[in-house]
C-alpha cells in the first residue's frame, strides 16, 4: 500500500514552490486564502472551461482574477475610469481594504486580459481582482506562480460546487479542507495548498466572515453627478458593507447596494467533525 501524500501548507516555502509548479503544468489548485479556501488555476480558455465543468457551471462562464498585491492595479485600465471618480481616491480605497483583508474590486480591464476573463457592461470592458489582502500568505504562492506560468495573472473562483449542479438555493465558499476535497474527489490533478491552522487563520480575520469576498465595483459610479460619488457593491460578502463605508468615507466616496447584493452571502455549514 502507498504511503499517503503528505499535505502541503500555504506557509512553507517548498510547498509553495510544489504547488506553482502544479498550477503552471496545468494543475487544480485549492489554495488557502485569508480565512477560507479558493480555487485558482493558469488563466487560459481551455483551463478556465474545465474547472467551470468540474464546479457544474456554464462552460463559458466568465471568470475572475488574481494575482500578488502589489500588481493588482496594473490589473485596471485606469484611462477608463469616470472622470468624476478621482483616481487617487480610487487608488486609496482599494489600498485601504486590500490592506485589511480579503476583498475584491471590479473596474475597467486592462487591455491585455483576455476575454474569457472580462465582461462588458454598459459599453465599458471590466475585470473583477479578487485578492486576499496584504499579510496573506498567500501572495507568495501567486508570486510563484505567476513565474512559473509567464502571466501577470491566474485564475480564481470559489471553492464550491455550482448551485447550477447541486440544486441549493447557494452553495458556500469552503472553509474547511475536508468538505473542499470531498466535493473535488472528481479532480484527478486536485493539488491542495492548505491552511496549517484553520482556527488560526479564521482568527486572524475576525471582521470577516468565511465566505466569498465583498465586492465593489468602480467603473461606473452611480448617482446623477452625486457628490460624494457612489460606488457599488456587487456582491455583499465577507466584509460587511458598514465597514466598505467607512474605509470610503473619509476619501470622499459613497457606498451603496447594488440591486443583485441585496442578501449578504451565507457562511458554509458543515454536519459532523468534518476536518
Amino acid at each position: 500500500m502507498d504511503a499517503p501524500t503528505p499535505p502541503l501548507y500555504i506557509d512553507r516555502p517548498d510547498d509553495i514552490a510544489t504547488a506553482a509548479r502544479a498550477l503552471a503544468g496545468g494543475a487544480v489548485v485549492a489554495a488557502a486564502f485569508a480565512n477560507f479556501y479558493v480555487i485558482v488555476t493558469r488563466p487560459d480558455a481551455a483551463t478556465v472551461a474545465r474547472v467551470n465543468l468540474a464546479k457544474g457551471r456554464p462552460i463559458h462562464q466568465v471568470g475572475s482574477i488574481t494575482t500578488a498585491v502589489g500588481r493588482i492595479p496594473a490589473m485596471f485600465d485606469w484611462s477608463r475610469i469616470s472622470p468624476r471618480l478621482p483616481v487617487g481616491r480610487v487608488r486609496a480605497l482599494m489600498d485601504a481594504l486590500y490592506g485589511a483583508g480579503p476583498f475584491g474590486f471590479r473596474g475597467p480591464a486592462a487591455d491585455p486580459l483576455p476575454e474569457h476573463l472580462t465582461q462588458v457592461d454598459r459599453g465599458l470592458r471590466t475585470t473583477q481582482v479578487i485578492a486576499p489582502g496584504l499579510t496573506c500568505p498567500s501572495n507568495a504562492f501567486f508570486e510563484r506562480a505567476l513565474a512559473e506560468t509567464g502571466s501577470d495573472h491566474l485564475y480564481i473562483t470559489s471553492a464550491n460546487r455550482s448551485r447550477h449542479l447541486t440544486g441549493a438555493a447557494e452553495e458556500p465558499a469552503h472553509w474547511k479542507i475536508g468538505g473542499l476535497t470531498a466535493d473535488f474527489a472528481h479532480l484527478d490533478d486536485l493539488v491542495v495548498l492548505a491552511h496549517r491552522d484553520e482556527a488560526a487563520a479564521r482568527a486572524a480575520y475576525p471582521g470577516y466572515l468565511t465566505t466569498s469576498v465583498t465586492l465593489l465595483s468602480f467603473h461606473a459610479p452611480v448617482g446623477e453627478l452625486e457628490e460624494p460619488p457612489v460606488l457599488t457593491v456587487d456582491r455583499h460578502g465577507s466584509l460587511h458593507l458598514d465597514e466598505v463605508r467607512r474605509a470610503a468615507a473619509p476619501l470622499g466616496l459613497q457606498v451603496r447596494l447594488g440591486c443583485s447584493a441585496g442578501q449578504r452571502l451565507r457562511v458554509r455549514g458543515y454536519a459532523g467533525a468534518l476536518v
